[in-house]
This record gives structure tokens, C-alpha cells and sequence, in this order.
């Protein structure tokens, strides 16, 4: 006789909704998505508008602490990894709403980046439990960089982020890349060291980093974290990897190595900067691995 599984548990109706208002387009879609989900059928015990991004994690915190069984926040990647740390272990689904300049996060869970269609997703949708990367003690939720991406990250002017999106990072990236220099990274998997020289190191939960698809390996349900390193000391081979996987070409593949597994120990020289889902928070040497099944999300 055939056992059915069971069926998946329905997502709640009472959510808390906290929107970052300084991300990209947040200030202007929160009334939105207060109106939105309410005529979806949602129950919002709060909603709150959060002007410093300082607070968000804070708001999220004392809405878990409070038993909100769904919290919806709004923003970037940033936001969203900024904030997810407060629901690992806790009985709380984490709903998504787009709202950034590349949306990496909501593209690999085929969450919709318009506002009606993420909405959709949390009022509609099913309960999907995923992977979490970590840095030290840092959960994230998409993907950690090294190496130009965070130079880009850190010095990039808030203004041309906001109103010229990923094409504002392409223009910065430009000038970041003049005086950039590669470094020598060491990866130890636990069984011996990889040596090589890099321009840029990718730590992917998911595919995307950037708003551009970077791996097949990589995704939010495999139990494995994926290193994937641009080698090499060239710029132009880290411009013409980013050109190959922007455009999908067959040869995406031909200046990278990619490392799978549960944990590693990632070093440099000299040390690098490191930007996780966007935010430069770290500097190697450090220890990178896989929280698997850490939290549950909304997806359609």
C-alpha cells in the first residue's frame, strides 16, 4: 500500500510586516504593501516603517519575541541577511519582499520581484524550509564575496545606487578595478590546502550574486556551501567571467573553480575585506560553512 506525504503545512494568515524604507525603493512601496497584503487576506498584527537600517534587526527580534508565527520584511539582500539570524531555531516563516537593487535572495527562491507577485507568494504560497551560509557566527542568506565586490560595496555612493541600480554598480566597478590587485587565497576543506590567486571568491548558498545567475551548483536546499574562485591575476579574466555568466555563454565556466562542501577555512594575502549579501562585515582569515534546514520561508 502507498504511503502519502504529508501534506505541507499552510503558511500563516497573521504576519508582522517591517519594510527597510532607506532601501532602494522601500519608502515608496510600504503603504503599498500594507494595502496589498491586507486585500490578499493577511492579518497584520504590526507594521512598521523602519528609516534606520540599524534597527531592523531589533524590530525583527522583539516581533519573533512576541510570537508574530510570520515576519515580512522588505529590502535588499542586506536587509534580508541582516535580519534572518533572528529567526534560525525559532517557529516564525520568513516572508520576502524584494525591494533592493538586485534582488539575489528573492531570484533564487522564485519569488516574484514585482510587489503584487511577491505578495502573491506570501498570502498564496506554500512553506519552504532552506539553507543558510554562514561566516564565523554571521548567518546569510544568498551569497558572500572578496575581492573587488566588496571594494565596490563599501565605497559605492548611496545616491548611485539608488537611482541607477545594478547599472550604478557596473559604472563604480569600473573605477574600483583601476589599483586592484589579486591576492593569494587558501582553502582548507578539512582534508589539505588549495593555493591559488584570485581577483574574486564567491560563498554561494545560491546561484545568484549580483542579480546574475553565477553557478549550477549552488542552491538553498543541498546541505553544501559553494566556493566558487575567479583564478588567476588577470582583471580582465574577472571582467570577461562576470560579461560570460551575465550572458549565460558556454564558456561561463572557463576562469573559475568551484569547491562544494559543509565547511571551510578560507585565508588570503594579504587579507581581504568581505561583503556579505551586499554589506561589508567581515575580513578573512575566517571559517565558512553550511547551516542546513535553518529557516522556513514564503515561496510561491
Amino acid at each position: 500500500m502507498e504511503t502519502k506525504s504529508p501534506a505541507p503545512e499552510a503558511l500563516p494568515r497573521d504576519a508582522v510586516l517591517i519594510v527597510n524604507v532607506h532601501s532602494r525603493r522601500g519608502e515608496a512601496l510600504f503603504q503599498n504593501a500594507r494595502t496589498l497584503l491586507e486585500e490578499a487576506g493577511m492579518h497584520l498584527i504590526a507594521a512598521h516603517a523602519v528609516k534606520d537600517p540599524d534597527r531592523l534587526q531589533e524590530t525583527v527580534r522583539r516581533a519573533v519575541a512576541e510570537g508574530a508565527p510570520m515576519v515580512i520584511v522588505g529590502g535588499g539582500d542586506g536587509s534580508l541577511s541582516g535580519t534572518v539570524d533572528e529567526l534560525v531555531g525559532k517557529d516564525c516563516v520568513f516572508g520576502i519582499l524584494p525591494l533592493g537593487t538586485a534582488n539575489s535572495f528573492a531570484r533564487t527562491l522564485g519569488i516574484p520581484l514585482d510587489l503584487e507577485g511577491a505578495v502573491a507568494a506570501i498570502a498564496g504560497g506554500r512553506r519552504r524550509r532552506i539553507d543558510l551560509g554562514m561566516i564565523d557566527r554571521d548567518y546569510f542568506v544568498n551569497a558572500a564575496s572578496l575581492g573587488l565586490s566588496p571594494m565596490i560595496g563599501k565605497t559605492v555612493p548611496h545616491r548611485l545606487k539608488r537611482y541607477l541600480g545594478r547599472i550604478g554598480y557596473l559604472l563604480w566597478a569600473v573605477k574600483c578595478s583601476i589599483g586592484f590587485r589579486a591576492f593569494r587565497l587558501v582553502l582548507d576543506d578539512g582534508r589539505g590546502d588549495r593555493r591559488m590567486w584570485s581577483t574574486e571568491v564567491r560563498i554561494l548558498n545560491g546561484p545568484y550574486h549580483g542579480g546574475v545567475e553565477l553557478s549550477d551548483q549552488a542552491d538553498v536546499d543541498t546541505g553544501e556551501i559553494v566556493i566558487q574562485a575567479v583564478v588567476g591575476r588577470s582583471h580582465a579574466r574577472l571582467a570577461w567571467d562576470w560579461y560570460a555568466k551575465f550572458f549565460k555563454l558556454r564558456d561561463r565556466d572557463a576562469h573559475t573553480q568551484e569547491f562544494r562542501g559543509r565547511s571551510f577555512r578560507l585565508e588570503t594575502v594579504p587579507p581581504q575585506r568581505i561583503s556579505i549579501d551586499g554589506e561589508v562585515l567581515a575580513k578573512t582569515p575566517v571559517t565558512v560553512k553550511i547551516a542546513a534546514g535553518a529557516v522556513e520561508v514564503a515561496v510561491p
